[in-house]
């Protein structure tokens, strides 16, 4: 007698209720199905509540998300099922994770929604694309609603006047559920996070498809034609735009797709060229001005070979009060660590595993993917512990370093340091070799995990402390906004500029944030310094800059918590974990996963 859904002596309020929800609402055309209510698991009284529906409005369908049976709804709802468990529900085969075995063959014979996916909590959510491929090819599924819109947080002040967005707890309450009511692609102040950039990006329902030769427009509205959208293309030459112009594409009718000619182009003599076409609106509206682009596409024509720095292998390595002097670099003889850039104090670059939790990477992982459970068990609900209990396990919050040698020789300059955590046993060798070119000072580092890794990393950088109080970046790269492995369907590549401050959000709780994958230029006016990072088997490192280090942004619970600043904190990720949903939902995906791995960069720095 726990669950009033079960239990008798409820029945009435019950009734009482859905009828008077029905009175209510049966003339709202926007109406399209009567829902029991919500987490209230299941019981005989939600089953007289959908007779009783069926009863009055035989043509509206039910909707009841504990229903797992599928007894008394008629759709089929899920909170945050993995993909997998997705296509075995579609197909009627495979486990149902709440309902009994065998059951799916019959629920596979009904429409199908997520009545809760992605969970917008912090910075997140992951997979959004990949869910969106799901729904779009696996029949029954017609889609899902983001757990939620907006982040709820209070507006408040400390006791000295500072103001912020305070959550559970913040008010002398014994019970509450600390950040949990921050969980919106919207934060408190109205702010739009960038995954509601991705999510825009993900669900636009004008579809650009882009070839060499052809551009693909799909109209996927409910109502209305293209006729208020306008195709726009640029081409850029390493982020330059060199051509633009707009494409002739007539109106196309919903659910029609139509295929209009690209203009040709012209091959760099070196370096990247890019078309970026977007859909863009023709005039203002109540909800965008004109020039608001809907929907883009973008497509590497040509990747021109650059030129290779040339190294000077005359370049000595001298010793000058106390440092060792090489090209334009300073460096600590005992460390290892570079320690100036002509006048400019610098200090690293030290090898760095961890990043300040996610709120997805601190709350325990459920639905799935979790290091402990083998792949045919996955998506069940079992939890675990966290990826940052994990990690906090592994001892990547503290890691230490040990110098292994320092070694000058005609034309380099090569160090050799050993990381590992305390009373561990799993280590990471890292290099980094230095050669003076025509460009400024090169860099190529490697970092190689010993054997005995397990489980996942945060992410596998170099970290580099510059001065304080940098506020200025621009970039060629991904952007303009955060972008992770498993949330990138919004980042373009090109050129961007940003304040410091902007490169990271202010989530209620400070983590990982700014990561900007797929770097190929860093510009700091005011250090007139300039990085320029080369492929390695493939890959291009990522980028993020802010004004306080992994651990310091990792111990504070509230942005004004944050302690001043000294300093400004590079990051050059090889790779990071993605995001995934783990707050309330399925963890990061296997193929967003960082598994230990070897690690390359090759980075050049160059004063102005």
């Amino acid at each position: 007698m726990n669950n009033p859904t079960d239990d008798p002596r409820w029945r009435d309020a019950l009734l009482d209720r859905v009828e008077r929800f029905f009175e209510r609402d049966k003339n709202h055309p926007s109406v399209i199905s009567w829902s029991l209510g919500n987490e209230s698991w299941t019981g005989q009284n939600a089953a007289a509540m959908a007779a009783w529906l069926h009863r009055r409005d035989p043509e509206r369908p039910v909707h009841y998300e504990p229903d797992f049976e599928g007894r008394y709804s008629d759709l089929v709802s899920r909170m945050y099922a993995t993909i997998e468990e997705m296509e075995d529900m579609s197909a009627g085969t495979g486990h149902n994770r709440w309902g009994s075995p065998g059951r799916n063959a019959e629920l596979a014979k009904r429409p199908m929604i997520q009545c809760e996916y992605i969970h917008a909590m912090g910075n997140g959510s992951g997979a959004i694309a990949d869910y969106e491929e799901a729904f779009d090819t696996l029949p029954q599924w017609h889609g899902g609603f983001v757990w939620e819109w907006r982040d709820h947080g209070i507006r408040t002040k400390t006791a000295d006047g500072v103001e912020f967005y305070g959550y559970g707890g913040d008010f002398g309450e014994e019970i509450h559920d600390g950040s949990f009511v921050c969980d919106g692609m919207v934060l408190s102040d109205g702010t739009p996070t960038p995954a509601m950039a991705e999510f825009a990006a993900v669900v636009s329902p004008i579809k650009l498809g882009l070839s060499v030769d052809e551009l693909t427009v799909e109209n996927r509205r409910h109502a209305g034609d293209t006729s208020d959208l306008r195709i726009v293309w640029r081409d850029e030459v390493d982020g330059v735009v060199v051509a633009e112009g707009e494409v002739s594409v007539p109106a196309v009718a919903v659910g029609e797709l139509v295929v209009a000619e690209v203009p040709g182009h012209e091959a760099p003599e070196a370096g990247e060229l890019w078309r970026t076409v977007e859909a863009v609106t023709t005039a203002d509206t109540p909800w965008a001005a004109a020039g608001h682009v809907v929907a883009s596409a973008q497509l590497l024509l040509v990747e021109a070979a650059r030129p290779v720095p040339a190294v000077d292998p005359a370049a000595e390595v001298t010793e000058v009060d106390g440092l060792l002097r090489f090209g334009d670099g300073a460096f600590d003889p005992v460390t290892g660590d570079l320690v100036a850039l002509g006048e400019r104090a610098v200090r690293g670059p030290r090898l760095e595993l961890w990043r300040a939790p996610t709120e997805n990477d601190a709350l325990p992982a459920h639905a799935g993917y979790t290091d402990a459970e083998p792949i045919a068990t996955r998506g069940k609900g079992q939890y675990g512990p966290s990826s940052r209990d994990r990690w906090r396990t592994m001892g990547l919050d503290r890691l230490h370093c040990r110098v292994v040698s320092v070694t000058a020789e005609p034309g380099r300059l090569t160090v050799v340091q050993r990381y590992a955590a305390a009373a561990r046993r799993e280590s990471v060798l890292l290099q980094l070799v230095w050669t003076v070119v025509d460009g400024g000072l090169r860099l190529e580092a490697a970092a190689s995990p010993s054997a005995d890794w397990e489980g996942t990393w945060p992410r596998v950088g170099l970290h580099m402390v510059l001065p304080e109080g940098l506020t200025q970046a621009s970039w060629f790269g991904t952007g303009p906004h955060e972008n992770y492995a498993d949330s990138s369907e919004a980042a373009l590549v090109g050129r961007f500029e940003s304040s410091v401050a902007d490169l990271v959000v202010e989530y209620a709780v400070p983590q990982e944030s700014g990561h900007r994958a797929e770097l190929r230029e860093l510009s700091l006016p005011e250090l007139d310094l300039v990085l320029r990072a080369e492929r390695v088997a493939g890959e291009l490192p990522g980028f993020s800059l802010r004004a306080h280090d992994a651990h310091e942004v990792t111990a504070a619970a509230h942005p004004h918590e944050l302690p001043a600043s000294s300093a400004t904190h590079l990051y050059l990720d090889v790779q990071q974990q993605g995001l995934g949903s783990a707050s309330c939902g399925p963890d990061v995906r296997p193929e967003y996963q960082l598994r230990p791995r070897l690690a390359e960069w090759k980075v050049t720095f160059s004063l102005n």
